[in-house]
């Protein structure tokens, strides 16, 4: 038994990734389902963290979806800051491993290329600054944590990313379409967790981006990607062609989005955890999907 992990998130999609790896590697989990635990209770939170013995705490929670955070600030508040200034703060007094999923959306994304965890940070939205607010209020509660930006998050359980849909609607015969003027970078929730369990880890502090390597891809070159690897597995009998948007274009969302927030995992690689390219990434994840849906 590797010791206890304070899972928060653990419903979710990326935590429920998180979880299985650290019960594989011999973690005992605790995962506190919201009723038992809400978030929007900074006092539950700590009290959570100050009594259940845990020797790491990992924050996946979050409210994730742009739109909803744009309809209520609070709440997003609440959930992406508050609560992890709570967890930080607690885990300061007891003395446990902190780990906290930021995001690339924090980034400025005026600029094209590879930001590494220096780069200039001026969210374009409410999910973007309720996750810088947190990074702050981390640092603060409790300056040994890990804050780990993640982008692109794909590869769930229930086949619910951008990657896994794109190649689910080519099999429903549906027009496909995606942004061309947006880039980041693809990762597999499963190097996420990989990553994030590795010894490595133990002594890294403060911000760390932890995302797959490569050039930066647009949803564009995501979709045409993971559809040749969707033709070369048979889940399709050839790549159907995917017509290009502009953000500027892109009336479905409501919530500003950046468009350069590719970042460099150089730092992570220099720890000796390796991560694939993009497009490896990619590859994978669509690799998995055919191996479920044919089993």
């Amino acid at each position: 038994m590797k010791g206890t992990l304070l899972l928060f998130g653990a419903s979710g999609r990326t935590g429920r990734v998180i979880a299985r790896r650290a019960l594989a590697e011999g973690y005992r989990v605790l995962a506190p389902a919201h009723a038992d635990c809400p978030l929007e209770n900074t006092a539950a939170v700590s009290d959570l963290v100050l009594t259940c013995g845990a020797e790491l705490v990992l924050n996946a929670a979050a409210v994730s979806n742009l739109e909803a955070c744009e309809a209520d600030p609070l709440q997003a508040h609440l959930v992406n800051a508050a609560a992890p200034a709570a967890m930080a703060l607690a885990c300061r007094h007891t003395g446990a491993r902190f780990l906290h999923l930021s995001t690339d959306y924090v980034l400025e994304g005026r600029r094209a290329g590879l930001k590494d965890e220096s780069s200039r940070c001026k969210p374009l939205n409410i999910y973007g600054e309720s996750k810088r607010e947190a990074e702050f209020a981390i640092a603060e509660a409790y300056a040994e944590s890990l804050i780990a930006r993640v982008s692109w998050v794909g590869g769930f359980d229930n086949h619910s990313s951008f990657i896994e849909q794109t190649v689910l609607r080519a099999q429903r015969g549906e027009a496909l379409s995606a942004i061309a003027d947006q880039f980041s970078l693809p990762t597999d929730a499963e190097d996420i967790a990989r990553a994030l369990l590795h010894p490595a880890l133990g002594t890294c502090r403060g911000i760390l981006h932890l995302c797959s390597g490569g050039a930066p891809m647009s949803r564009l070159d995501c979709a045409v990607t993971a559809l040749r690897e969707a033709a070369a597995c048979g889940l399709l009998p050839a790549a159907p062609e995917v017509r290009p948007l502009s953000l500027r274009d892109a009336a479905f969302y409501r919530a500003a989005r950046p468009q350069h927030t590719a970042m460099s995992n150089a730092r992570l690689l220099s720890l000796g955890i390796p991560m694939p390219t993009g497009a490896e990434c990619i590859r994978a994840i669509v690799r998995r999907l055919a191996h479920t849906l044919s089993a």
